[in-house]
Formats: C-alpha cells, structure tokens, sequence
C-alpha cells in the first residue's frame, strides 16, 4: 500500500490488516449511537464508506456494517449507499461483491487520465486501468458513478487538463468531482513544496481552470451544484449535499467525524482516535472511541452553516436558517450581508442566498467572511 504524497487522509499500513475485529468495533459503535435520544425516530437517507481507500476491505465488511445499520435505524428504501474506490486492478476486480454486498454509488479516484500526471502524484494506476475500472463497475451494476479529477497541477497546461475531462466524458459517468489540487497542511507534498517551490498555476490560470471547467461541464449536461461537484439530472451526491445543507451525520471508524444539532441552537462536532487498533479497542470496551469533541456556540454554528451552504450553488435557504437558529439571517449578519450584496458578489434568489459568478472567484473569502 503506498499514500500518495498529497492526501492527507487517515491511513494506516498493515501487513494483514483486523478485519474482523474492524467490523466488529464499527458495529458496536453503530449499536452505541442507536441508542442516543438525539437520533431516536431519524430515518437514514445516505451511508458513505469513504475516506481514502475503503474499497481495500472485503465486500464482507460492508454487508456485515449495512446489515447492522439496518438493524439498528430506519433506513430509507431509496437510501445512497456510496464507496469510495481507487482504480487499481485489484480493488476493481470486487466491485461485484461490493454491489451485492448493498453498496449502490461507487466513487472512483481517477485523478488524471495522464500517465505523467499519475506518476507525478503517485498513483499506482494507469490511465487504462482507470477506464478498466470504470466499465467493471458499469458491468457489475452500478448506475451510480462519481469520477474524481483533479486539476492546477504543477506544470499542466489547460490543454492537459481538457484531455483528461474530454476522456472522463466520454465514460458517461452521472457525476464528476473536480477540483484543483492544494496543498494540505502535514502531507509530504508540503514538506516538498516548502522546500522547492512548485510550480503551480498562477491566480489568473487557476481561474481559467475553474471557470472553462464549468463551462464544457455545462455544456456537456453536468450541472454545478456545488463549486467543486457537478452532476447529471437527479444524480447529485445525498451525502455531499447533507454536509452542505448542515445535515446532522454520524461518524463511525478510526479517525471518523461526525456531528449534530445541539437543542439550544448549538453543534457538537467530534472525532474518533485515528489509529486502527487504539479504535478497535476503545470501541469493543466502550462502544465508542471518540478522541476529542467540541461545542460550538449558536454564534459559531450560524456562520459554520453560512459557511457551507454559500458553497451550493442554491446557496443559503433562509427560511430554514430561521427554523434552524430561530433568527432572520438579514438581521444576524445586516453590514455583511449588504457589504456583499452591494458588491454584487451575493445575491438574493427567492429566499435563498448565493453567491453569483463574480462572487464565486471569491468563495473561500466570502464563505470564510461569516466564521466566529
């Protein structure tokens, strides 16, 4: 197994990895949350295994934790199960099991349909193995498939890079992530651009990237619902849309997240301990393993849902802000709502706010202009 030297998700390396104890730990933290009063009479509508390479496990792992959720809530007949896969060989091979096993979305993480840009991020796939394993997902039965695309990466030229979207097009796959590549905080990608500066994209090329992106996916029938995701009709992620919208969610697993409403308008958010074992211990002893937790106040979740609804491209439902909050959105936020009106960079649709495509150039600073 080898981690590529931009990701900076928890992963671990095992020369024969718990599998039986991981299940068992995820079901008995499955069985803890089932029985909290704040999820009591909540029906499920996604399930997400993902988080690098969760394909790794046996189709087995996946049945056994689905079974157990089933068990333990109420799940929507037409609930999203999705998993996130890498295009290796190997992985490729089980996406039968994988779909008998109940998973019905599959997410594959292409990157690049480049060979050079491959080796540069160290993936251990081909371009041709990434179209092989796309069409085994196809011939397994998935009618459900996300594409990961990742683009500004050093040196590529928006030739390059529409190369590689012309070539995921092609695949007709119902959903499209792609986003440019940036370089996280504790990666061995920025030790290296620490100590030679890449040569990445400047502003101006970056927004070409994003911007013709939008453009041909459009064209192409692909709608934008959120700045990095893009979707035929009806077939937007449930539960990338749910982390928008400030669904509450549960995180099971080493190093999972979740989070939920708190009664007096507040969010508690946690984490669990990221080492596979210390998890499988904690679970099996406590039925959790969290590892730290916080409370926002109703001041920070507001502007933590601002945050992310302004990502969407429906952006901000008032009307549901004041249920949420049980304040009117215009009065929490009156100068900084009008400075970004005013600007022209936001806009009212309806009873929706969101950005319009002057403000988009501006996201990370508009939506980061509403945190606490």
């Amino acid at each position: 197994m080898h981690k590529c030297h931009y990701c900076d998700f928890n992963s671990h390396v095992f020369k024969q990895p718990p599998w039986a104890n991981y299940t068992k730990a995820l079901i008995q933290e499955i069985s803890y949350y089932a029985k909290q009063p704040q999820f009591a009479g909540r029906k499920v509508s996604s399930i997400f295994f993902g988080g690098g390479t969760p394909s790794l496990a046996p189709a087995s792992l996946f049945e056994e934790v689905l079974t157990a959720i089933k068990a333990s809530f109420d799940v929507d007949d037409e609930a999203e199960v999705s998993l996130e896969a890498n295009p290796g060989a190997s992985e490729a091979k089980r996406f039968k099991a994988y779909h008998a096993a109940g998973i019905n979305r599959v997410s594959i993480g292409v990157q690049s349909f480049d060979d050079t840009e491959l080796q540069w991020l160290e993936r251990v796939h081909s371009a041709d193995e990434a179209t092989i394993a796309y069409q085994m997902a196809r011939d397994a039965g998935f009618e459900n498939i996300n594409l990961d695309l990742m683009y500004a990466l050093p040196h590529q030229s928006l030739a390059q890079w529409f190369e590689s979207l012309e070539k995921a097009l092609r695949l007709k796959p119902e959903h499209l992530s792609c986003y440019q590549l940036t370089v996280e905080p504790h990666t061995a990608l920025h030790v290296t651009h620490k100590k030679q500066k890449l040569a990445f994209p400047d502003e101006d090329l970056a927004l070409d990237f994003f911007w013709l992106t939008r453009k041909r996916l459009a064209e192409a029938g692909y709608k934008a619902y959120e700045i990095s995701n893009f979707a035929q009709e009806g077939k937007h992620c449930r539960h990338n849309c749910g982390y928008w919208k400030y669904d509450d969610y549960i995180g099971i697993g080493a190093g999972a997240a979740g989070k939920w409403n708190l009664t007096d308008g507040g969010t508690l958010r946690y984490s669990n301990v990221r080492a596979p074992q210390t998890y499988i211990d904690m679970a099996l002893s406590k039925g959790l393993a969290v590892n730290s937790q916080e409370t926002l106040g109703h001041a920070e979740a507001m502007g933590e849902a601002m945050w992310l609804g302004l990502r969407q491209a429906q952006g901000v439902d008032m009307d549901w802000f004041e249920t949420r909050f049980s304040q009117v959105v215009e009065k929490v936020y009156p100068v900084l709502l009008q400075q970004w009106l005013a600007q022209g960079k936001v806009e009212q649709v309806d009873r929706y706010l969101r950005l319009t495509d002057d403000g988009l150039s501006l996201a990370d600073e508009i939506s980061a202009s509403f945190l606490v």
